[in-house]
């Protein structure tokens, strides 16, 4: 499995730091598991942030520290796209299922779950956290199928589990996380292949273009 598309700087930072809210941490986490790559990120944030709390002074400004953060983590990966590619470990998990720690927030792997109807072949299973500021939620998109298009009021993280999806001519396969904000307007489609299962997560509802979308929502609470 090779993932293409890598959580972003921001996120891994405040991942670090231990300051990102539960929501975003769970797709970071489950994202973390299933890339190496970003895990060798992780630690190399884990690590410029020990740093910093070391070196810079209590007045520098915030922004020339994130800036100095940002920095060291485009240097490093610079130095880890020049370097030959590991050999590739297995993930939590078996190879199409859920990793950890994504398996235990729903209490199993994707066979044994009671997946809610969303309409038209579609299916969710909302997930509670203790965290006022995300909602949180595994999609299954039937094969073939598309999302209603949509947009959004706030930022949105969609990681893939299983399967595959299209949005615009950019592919997203198990392991890759897209990151969306108010800029965008979409209607990502599953592969023909197989289902795809998604882990999504978002700060605010979406903005869909159907009415008949936008009348069910507040009983779908997305």
């Amino acid at each position: 499995m090779t993932v293409r598309h890598h959580v972003s700087d921001d996120l891994l930072v405040s991942y670090a730091a231990g300051s990102l809210a539960e929501g975003w941490s769970i797709a970071v986490a489950t994202h973390l598991a299933l890339c190496p790559s970003c895990r060798r990120r992780l630690n190399v944030a884990e690590c410029i942030g020990g740093d910093l709390l070391e070196t810079i002074a209590e007045d520098s400004p915030l922004e020339d520290s994130w800036a100095s953060v940002r920095s060291r983590l485009q240097q490093q990966q610079q130095k880890m796209s020049a370097e030959p590619t590991p050999r590739k470990t297995k993930p939590a998990g078996h190879r199409d299922g859920l990793p950890e720690p994504l398996r235990s927030y729903v209490g199993g792997d994707v066979d044994s779950l009671a997946w809610r109807p969303l309409g038209r072949g579609a299916y969710h299973i909302p997930i509670k956290t203790a965290d006022a500021e995300t909602k949180v939620r595994l999609l299954r998109i039937p094969a073939g199928k598309p999302v209603p298009e949509h947009g959004h009021s706030g930022r949105e993280l969609t990681l893939v589990l299983c399967g595959s999806f299209v949005d615009g001519d950019v592919v997203f396969a198990r392991g890759d996380i897209g990151d969306v904000d108010a800029s965008l307007t979409h209607q990502p489609v599953a592969t023909p292949d197989t289902d795809c299962i998604c882990l999504a997560v978002t700060d605010a509802p979406l903005k869909f273009r159907s009415w008949i979308v936008r009348a069910m929502q507040p009983f779908l609470g997305i």
